[in-house]
């Protein structure tokens, strides 16, 4: 297996293989992967001759000091993981340095608005340093097909406008949400749960089911007003935030209309860990 930590030369090795006929799928990630990351390689090797993963916890998308110092950083784990999807995957992980070049800060992008919404209210600047990160992984890797995955339906939608608008040549590719048997979104965050909470989060779910079904009688209002009492009776979660959106704009439902896709976004704070899940409601 081939990894790489400076850009220069996995970007001289991606030339030295590649050519007009061979596509090249894109994996980026943070690392500490689960199935839910091999699921999207998976699905990358299906259809492309090449394929690399990136494994970078990016520092500008962090708006928590604490959260970034605790988030998980397991490369030689990771790596074995993506070997037994494929020994020919290519693994960039790269330092601070090798992407921002001596300066670690984002820069401002402009998503028409729906950097604003759910994540953006709850995380300052989050979006810009997505934007910045994958802006740049795009420059390097230069993928024909990127593969991200729908629990952060937000960061895909956030992706896909950066794609339009700065008229990036690769085609964004978003894959279902990988659950545990419980039902929880996998995330890398779930491995900082303690057993007991793993198997009680399981309610994340449960509710955003039940919210799914009631949104077929009531409205936005009424949905979201059952959620915030449900999770008030709980005292090992606290809920951040729950939103019935336009998939498109990512504005709240305010009135119903049977011609727009909605979807339930929540985050939820299960003993100060941070947990997001989204499902669609059409």
């Amino acid at each position: 297996m081939r990894i790489f930590n400076k850009q220069s030369e996995l970007t001289a090795f991606l030339k030295s293989i590649s050519n007009d006929k061979k596509t090249i799928g894109f994996v980026p990630t943070m690392g500490a992967l689960h199935q839910g990351h091999l699921s999207l390689l998976k699905t990358a090797l299906e259809q492309n001759e090449i394929v690399v993963m990136s494994i970078f916890v990016n520092p500008t998308q962090f708006n928590n000091p604490e959260d970034l110092a605790k988030y998980p950083r397991t490369l030689d784990a990771d790596v074995e993981k993506i070997k037994t999807v494929s020994p020919e995957i290519i693994v960039y992980a790269p330092t601070v340095d090798d992407i921002y070049n001596g300066k670690t800060v984002s820069q401002h992008f402009d998503y028409d608005g729906i950097e604003n919404q759910m994540e953006g209210k709850f995380r300052p600047g989050h979006f810009d340093g997505v934007g910045t990160v994958v802006k740049r992984l795009f420059e390097i890797v230069k993928p024909t097909n990127a593969y991200f995955g729908e629990k952060d339906f937000q960061q895909l939608q956030i992706v896909k406008k950066l794609v339009s608008k700065y008229k990036i040549p690769v085609n964004i590719v978003g894959c279902p949400i990988y659950r545990e048997a419980n039902g929880l979104a996998m995330s890398s965050r779930n491995e900082r749960l303690s057993a007991e909470e793993r198997k009680e989060a399981a309610m994340i779910y449960q509710t955003i089911l039940e919210a799914k079904k009631q949104f077929g009688t009531k409205s936005a209002s009424e949905v979201t007003k059952w959620v915030e009492k449900t999770f008030a009776k709980q005292s090992r979660f606290e809920l951040e935030y729950f939103q019935i959106a336009d998939e498109a704009t990512l504005l709240p439902c305010i009135r119903k209309n049977k011609n727009k896709n909605y979807r339930i976004f929540i985050a939820v704070f299960v003993n100060k860990i941070r947990l997001i899940d989204t499902i669609s409601v059409n």
